[in-house]
């Protein structure tokens, strides 16, 4: 399925499992992993001028688990590796706490599209769990899911569009002249779980 929306102006992205391969708690640059067709993907929209962004539950600092100086380490280093992201948005806060910023819940991504001065419905938001697509529905952006080994079988079949990797997943957005492209860069990239 190609929806090839005009419409999206910005996308956003789930940094773990998404642009990153997860390390359970990482606070350490060292160790961030490109996903596959994840850097290529963020560089051809940047060339056709579609501003992009990440938005990420980050429960280990409310956990006590990493500080938010780590945090800001490791994403200072996905800024290095992929260009600098037009926004970040970063959820300190653990589950319990009850915050309206923390995924399933919109709060980053509404508050990502403001800072971008887009309505959220002109957003995309690119994840791997079921959260994401969550977040996503509930502030009014197009969600899309890229199942990763811990993607549950129900979100895959509850997400309204599933794709296999970053670059389907922006083709489906966008059509095929952005991660078409990018799907010829995908081999030099690495990824995997930490």
């Amino acid at each position: 399925m190609n929806t090839n929306d005009a419409d999206v102006r910005a996308i956003l992205f789930d940094r773990d499992d998404t642009l990153i391969a997860d390390v359970p708690y990482n606070g350490d640059p060292d160790h961030v992993r490109p996903m596959p067709t994840a850097v290529e993907t963020v560089r051809r929209l940047r060339e056709r001028g579609i501003p992009v962004g990440v938005v990420s539950n980050q429960s280990g600092i409310g956990r006590g688990l990493l500080t938010r100086e780590e945090v800001r380490s490791v994403n200072a280093r996905v800024d290095e590796i992929f260009g600098a992201f037009d926004v970040w948005r970063v959820c300190p806060h653990a589950p319990e706490d009850g915050c309206a910023c923390r995924k399933p819940r919109p709060g980053m991504i509404l508050s990502a599209a403001t800072e971008l001065g887009l309505p959220a419905s002109q957003l995309a938001y690119v994840g791997d769990i079921g959260a994401d697509v969550e977040a996503a529905t509930a502030a009014g952006a197009r969600p899309v899911l890229v199942p990763t080994d811990r993607t549950l079988p129900e979100e895959r079949e509850r997400a309204p569009l599933v794709a296999a990797t970053l670059a389907e997943a922006v083709d489906l957005l966008l059509g095929s002249a952005v991660a078409g492209s990018a799907v010829a860069g995908a081999a030099s990239e690495t990824g995997g779980r930490g």
